[in-house]
This record gives structure tokens, sequence and C-alpha cells, in this order.
């Protein structure tokens, strides 16, 4: 059973206090509240859907976050001076406080605290002693302040899991792609060994098939065994060649999986298909756009889920990755979408980015270039 993040326990518990509160003052408290009692559960209706819409879709830091924001503080504070005589209402001032972690930075936050303060205060102070509402201003001053720094302190260590996860994929991005370049390199190196045995022995074959084909009897029998010789040793020094070759073969199931292979959230399914087959240049590229796509689901998309998947379409090969994450209804590609975009095209392919549910990656390769066989096609 997958664990459920605290975030969301807390943010269920946040609901149900909430709800209990607006449907609790108008039975149990109906005298407490100095205006109608339709106004007020407007009032409150309107506090839950700004609620709502602040918690799923504000962003943080943006334009809508504070105007949702500064909606929700006057509404909390219609209803608290509403009702001043409901001694469990301020708790939604608490809530308020939490909520703004989210979205807003910390000097903002404290500025919150200090309005909701003041009116616990002024609510208290309306039908009780001065003394009454300075000590209800200390406490609630004190029940936001540990709200606040439980709520930050759940945040701080949320961004931290990312950055070790994005970090993560990075450094085993890097990995990958020495054992690409590592590869590579040792090809190179097999060729030159391939030109300098294989091309003295095929001299000596000919050699002897030359002599052989001028000579008669026992002497061209002798030239034609040395050539068979000759032959079964080229046959094995190729085989073990190819065989090298063949068990250095890159796999980007391999590479892939081992980008995200500690990432715990978002839960990320690799799916290569069997007739994929890509030489080290377009690995390099594949590999460094699962990189970034894995990278963005983990900071933006508070996705539960990825796919990555590479197909060969009709020898293209075409990598789709899509996440159940929030999506974008316009996507801005950042340096890290516009870097993919440049590899894939530097290679002829394509990049196309969906945000309509969910987010969506698609690139598109060109097959595999000549001279590059599949893991298959090798014996």
């Amino acid at each position: 059973m997958r664990r459920i993040d605290p975030e969301v326990w807390a943010g269920i518990a946040m609901l149900v206090v909430v709800l209990g509160i607006g449907a609790l003052v108008p039975i149990a408290a109906p005298g407490a509240v100095l205006v109608p009692v339709g106004a007020w559960l407007a009032v409150f209706a309107a506090f839950v859907v700004v609620t709502g819409w602040l918690v799923l879709g504000a962003g943080f830091g943006t334009v809508r976050a504070y105007l949702l924001l500064a909606t929700q503080v006057v509404l909390v504070g219609a209803l608290v001076l509403g009702a001043p005589g409901a001694g469990w209402l301020p708790i939604l001032l608490v809530a308020v406080a939490a909520v703004s972690v989210y979205v807003v930075p910390m000097h903002v936050t404290a500025v919150v605290v200090v309005v909701n303060v003041v009116v616990v205060a002024v609510a208290v102070g309306v039908r009780g002693s001065f003394t009454d509402a300075v000590l209800s201003g200390i406490i609630y001053l004190l029940i936001q302040v540990a709200s606040v720094g439980s709520t930050f302190a759940l945040q701080r260590e949320r961004r931290m899991r990312e950055q070790l996860a994005a970090a993560h994929v990075e450094l085993r991005a890097a990995a990958v792609l020495r054992d690409v370049s590592t590869r590579s390199d040792e090809r190179l190196r097999i060729a030159r060994e391939l030109h300098d045995v294989l091309g003295h022995q095929l001299t000596v074959l000919a050699l002897e098939l030359e002599t052989a084909s001028h000579q008669e009897g026992e002497r061209a029998r002798e030239h034609v065994l040395r050539a068979k010789t000759v032959a079964r040793e080229l046959l094995g020094d190729v085989r073990a060649t190819v065989g090298e070759l063949r068990r250095r073969a890159p796999s980007l199931q391999d590479a892939i999986e081992s980008l995200v292979e500690r990432v715990l959230a978002p839960r990320v399914r690799v799916l290569v298909a069997d007739d994929v087959v890509v030489d080290e240049e377009q690995t390099v590229v594949l590999v460094r756009a699962a990189q970034e796509i894995v990278t963005n689901t983990i900071r933006h998309a508070e996705a539960t889920a990825l796919t990555i998947e590479v197909v060969d379409d009709d020898g293209r090969v075409r990598l789709v990755a899509q996440d159940d994450g929030r999506g974008a209804r316009r996507v801005e590609p950042g340096n890290g979408l516009r870097g993919i975009t440049e590899r894939v095209e530097a290679l002829g392919g394509t990049v196309r980015v969906d945000g309509a549910s969910g987010f969506r990656v698609e690139v598109t390769l060109a097959g595999a270039r000549e001279g590059v066989l599949p893991r298959e096609a090798v014996r």
C-alpha cells in the first residue's frame, strides 16, 4: 500500500474542521451570529470556494495567489466578527495562516497572522473585557505560529525530497552518459584492432591462396591448409570481437530505468519496445530528454505517476512521456524543454508538448543510422 503524504492528511483534516465549523455555528450557537444566518452562510460558502481555489490552482507567489489570499482573509474576518460568540470559530484563522504558507512568502504569512490576531482580539472584545481580548490574541498568535511553523517544516521537507530526487536523476544521467561515451571510445579501439589484426590475417590468407593457385599437388595442398588455418583464426577473432560489441551494446531500457531507480514520488514506469534500435548519439538525446522530463515532473507537475514509453514507429524512434499531474493550459517551454528540442532537432527529430491532461512530451527521432545493428542481429 502506498504511503499517503502527511500534507494530504493535513489537508483532509483542515477540510473536515472547516466544513464542521460551518455546519455547527448556525445550529449549536445561533445566538452568537450577529448578522442574518443566511448572509453568514453565504459568506462561509464564499470562503470555502476561495480556499479551494487558492489551494488547488493559485500557484506560489502569483498575482492570483495574492488576490485570493486577500479575499480569504477578508472573508474569514467577516465570519469571525459576524459571530463573535462562537468560541471555536477563530480556528478558521489558524487554517488561513497555514494555507498561506503554500502560496506566499513567509513575510506575507506574518502579515496574515498579525491581521488574524487583531480580528480575534476585536471579536473577543465585543463581548468580553480588554484582558480577555489580549489573552485571546496571544493564544491565537501562538497557535498560528505553531501551525505555520509545522506547515513550513512539511513544505521544506517536501522541497528537500524533490531536490534530492532531481539531483539523483541528474547524477544517474551523468553516469549513464559517461558509460555511453566509454562504450563509444571502446568501439573505436576495437575498430582499430580489427584493422590491425584482421587486416594482417586477411593479407596472409590472400597470399597463401595466391601461392596455392600457382602450385600443384602436395605443395598446393600445404598452402591451402595454411589458408584454412588462417581463415579459422580469422573467424574466431571476428566472433570474439562481435561478441564483445554485443555485450557492450547500450541498453536504452537499463539506461532510463537507472535514472529513476531511487525516485519514490512520482512512481515512474519505463517501457522500451524490443525492436527499438538506437546508436550512441540517439541514446544520449533520449536519456537527456528522459532526465529533463523526470526532473520537471518531480519539481512542477505534482503528479503521482509518470510513464515513459519508447517504441519503433515505422522506422522512427518515438519516446512518449505522460504524467497524471495538474498539466498546464498554456505550455511555456523553459530552458529544459528548449534544450530537449534543440538536441532532438539537431538529429532531425521533433518534440511535441501537451499540458491539456496531465503533461505529455513526445520526442520523435529517425531510426538508427546505417551500420548500427540490433542486438538480435548479432550472432
